[in-house]
């Protein structure tokens, strides 16, 4: 099978570029020739996904049996990936978002019928126009797409929504004994994914005609607190976590930046069905506990101490907005 990825090197897509090379798959990589990643047996096309002529040119006279765009985020993206690829490919796997899912949820359990709609965040009102382009495309052009959803996604990032991700700034506090913010009581449900976890259902669609104008979410089964994933990740940083619990809707009008990742993905409770992802691949399961997972990220950041960046900024507004809060409680 003859796959080219645009991208293939980041948080998610890097598992899933190595589980192909061990399955055998011919893979290309189209990007910039940026990233110090290397996928070692991957073929690499470099060009500007920004620059029509750039792409075109690599994609010239060249046909896919499946092709994954991981960095489209606008409707334009795929307009132009649809210009490019009509007749030239079997299979357009879209990358979108679990956010897009209906916010706030009429219902807990979230299946791939759930109703795409998001008031809160401009990226998933972005993905959803993506998803709505390339299904009209597939009705009215049989451009073969099929959309996969992922959610809170880890390997090289640290996924909780205030200190973390690319920052390294929630470990510094905990080593620290500083006080850390968990939006609401910490009660709340949800679902943390290891990458290479979500590679295994997600190499199983690759070249899946059944799932050509499908949609899938592909997440864990396990179910946590958000205080269990706190709690996980200070056990893991080797330091008890001084916890300060302040409602989802007090931190977004408090820090505006706030509002997307919380009002609009992470304040409620989410439990993801994922019954459809292990129809189209039996195989697919989920076996990296979050306990675990988070240790494998902590000692890749910690391999490099340039990848441990703390940023002032983010130590100020935890420490702005914990103060405000405890002064007017």
């Amino acid at each position: 099978m003859n796959v080219l990825f645009i991208g293939g090197t980041g948080n998610i897509s890097t598992s899933v570029s190595r589980l192909c090379i061990e399955r055998g798959i011919s893979l290309t990589l189209l990007n910039r020739g940026v990233r110090n990643t290397v996928i070692p047996g991957a073929r690499s096309l470099v060009a500007d996904v920004n620059d029509a002529a750039s792409l075109r040119k690599a994609l010239s006279g060249q046909r896919w049996d499946v092709v994954v765009n991981w960095i489209a985020f606008d409707p334009a993206d795929v307009e132009r990936d649809i210009g490019l690829l009509q007749g030239n490919v079997g299979q357009y796997i879209f990358i979108s978002s679990a956010s897009a899912y209906q916010k706030p949820l009429s219902h807990p359990v979230v299946t791939e019928s759930t109703p795409l709609c998001n008031p809160y965040w401009d990226y998933s009102r972005k993905k959803i126009a993506c998803e709505d382009r390339l299904m009209r495309a597939y009705r009215e052009a049989g451009f073969p797409a099929t959309i996969v959803r992922p959610s809170l996604t880890y390997d090289t990032v640290l996924p909780v929504p205030i200190g973390g991700w690319t920052e390294f700034t929630i470990v510094d506090r905990i080593r620290k004994k500083r006080k850390i913010i968990v939006h609401g009581d910490g009660t709340s449900l949800w679902t943390v994914t290891h990458a290479s976890d979500f590679a295994g259902g997600f190499v199983g669609l690759l070249g899946h005609q059944q799932a050509i104008g499908q949609a899938f979410h592909i997440t864990s089964d396990e179910l946590l607190t958000w205080d269990q994933i706190h709690y996980a990740l200070a056990d893991a940083a080797g330091e008890a976590p001084q916890i300060v619990h302040i409602a989802s809707d007090y931190l977004a009008a408090c820090e505006p930046s706030l509002v997307g990742s919380l009002l609009g993905d992470k304040a409620v409770s989410v439990i993801f069905d994922n019954s459809k992802i292990k129809r189209f691949v039996p195989e697919y399961t989920a076996v990296i506990p979050f306990k675990v997972g988070i240790r494998k990220t902590l000692a890749w950041f910690e391999e490099d101490p340039a990848r441990c960046k703390v940023r002032e900024e983010t130590h100020q507004m935890m420490d702005r907005i914990i103060s405000e809060y405890e002064r007017r409680c």
